[in-house]
């Protein structure tokens, strides 16, 4: 892919990435899943952005310290089922550098996005309704850090890590 653009998720703990990627694994159509678990905050950057991504994605991470979620259970996303996650401070997180990016964000970045980590996707409702039934017991309110930002390229389809900054400020977000 030529001039491929670039995404920004939010960095999981360890122990709940496993987790979540496991599920994603276990549940995702497997010649659909080329991803790994993830939050993502930005869809799309322009490749023009690259350089201005890599100063301003360290500056905003150096600022805060690692930033409180929680797990609040399930998602319906029609055709599959993600973990829905809130997160007001990692929302305005991710508004800082939405003004920053203003004018040069996508339509679908334009909006606020709902966080969430997706576990599977593309598949009938009967699917994803089934799927929801049996996880309702198993994803329960948790709460959690992010532990920074990362930086992908859009391979189309796979995305490339380019970097991970992580959060190391003393400022609550």
């Amino acid at each position: 892919m030529k001039n491929p653009p670039f995404i920004v998720t939010a960095s999981l703990p360890p122990d709940l990435f496993a987790w979540a990627d496991r599920l994603r694994r276990e549940h995702f159509p497997p010649e659909r899943n080329h991803l790994h678990a993830h939050v993502t905050l930005f869809h799309s950057f322009a490749p023009t952005l690259f350089e201005e991504l890599k100063t301003v994605l360290p500056r905003v991470a150096g600022e805060f310290a690692p930033v409180p979620a929680r797990i609040e259970g399930l998602m319906d996303l029609g055709k599959g089922t993600a973990i829905r996650i809130e997160s007001p401070g990692m929302l305005a997180i991710r508004a800082g550098i939405a003004e920053h990016f203003h004018g040069a964000l996508t339509d679908q970045d334009l909006h606020e996005p709902r966080l969430h980590i997706t576990v599977q996707n593309k598949v009938t409702k009967e699917e994803a309704r089934a799927l929801q039934a049996e996880l309702a017991s198993v994803v329960e309110q948790r709460e959690f850090h992010f532990t920074g930002l990362e930086l992908h390229r859009y391979l189309g389809g796979p995305w490339e890590m380019v970097r991970n900054f992580p959060f190391r400020g003393r400022e609550k977000a």
